[in-house]
């Protein structure tokens, strides 16, 4: 009995290993560092914290987490907002003068203006042309993204463009997942997210849609939460992947 019993659970874990998720309807896309690269910001950041380009990363970890405060504390501000209270906030804890005009100018423009990674255009439009809905699906404001997008000349390879101002749930709120997939009218299943952050991985995971990480510089997956069905180093590579499934 013991024998069979192992059997079976060995032919189970087989199928389990030789099974594949449908290829997805809607492919979402995280923007900031995902498609952009938020590189293009170190200069203005690093200047305005007295060129200490080692707390680039500090700021950015600092404005995801005061957006999950707002979300846990039922209060909403624009990314942008958040983005140069976090710079202040920095500044402080570095005794580094600084006032918020200087933060103002030192993120919201530039924020506006990234370049999109080498990649992303060409496998953008690789993937529009098998056929699936491209959507993003960002923090940032409807304004900024919209910005941005024209910025990059990206703006005509996207089939809509969701930000969490209109839902005021910052991402990774399973509410915003679920609000993203009723209104593009899909089923978790038929939704696909490509991000570069391991915290938005697991959101969307956790909300059971299908999940690509993309290997961006310095990112990594967070190992406790649910594995992505792809990890790339490209936009490029993950159409090769599904184009292959």
């Amino acid at each position: 009995m013991k024998t069979l019993t192992s059997l079976v659970l060995l032919c189970l874990l087989c199928a389990g290993n030789a099974w594949s998720a449908e290829k997805p309807k809607v492919i979402f896309f995280d923007v900031n560092e995902t498609l952009l690269d938020l590189n293009a910001m170190r200069t203005s950041v690093s200047d305005a914290l007295g060129e200490r380009d080692d707390l680039m990363s500090l700021w950015f970890s600092t404005m995801l987490h005061h957006s999950l405060v707002d979300n846990t504390t039922r209060r909403f501000h624009t990314f942008g907002e958040i983005g140069v209270a976090s710079l202040l906030m920095v500044a402080q804890t570095n005794n580094i003068e600084l006032t918020e005009a200087q933060a103002r100018k030192a993120i919201v423009t530039p924020l506006r203006s990234l370049p999109p990674h080498p990649d992303v255009k060409t496998g953008l439009k690789q993937l529009r042309k098998a056929g699936y809905r491209l959507i993003s699906l960002t923090n940032s404001s409807n304004k900024g993204v919209q910005t941005q997008f024209e910025n990059a000349g990206m703006i005509d390879l996207f089939d809509a463009r969701y930000s969490v101002e209109d839902i005021k749930r910052y991402k990774p709120d399973l509410r915003t997942y679920e609000w993203a997939l009723e209104k593009a009218g899909v089923s978790a299943d038929e939704a696909m997210l490509v991000a570069a952050h391991g915290w938005d991985i697991a959101g969307a995971k956790a909300a059971g849609w299908q999940a690509a990480f993309i290997k961006r510089p310095g990112k990594v997956v967070y190992p406790l939460a649910i594995e992505p069905d792809y990890q790339v180093n490209t936009l490029t590579e993950l159409v090769d992947k599904l184009a292959a499934q």
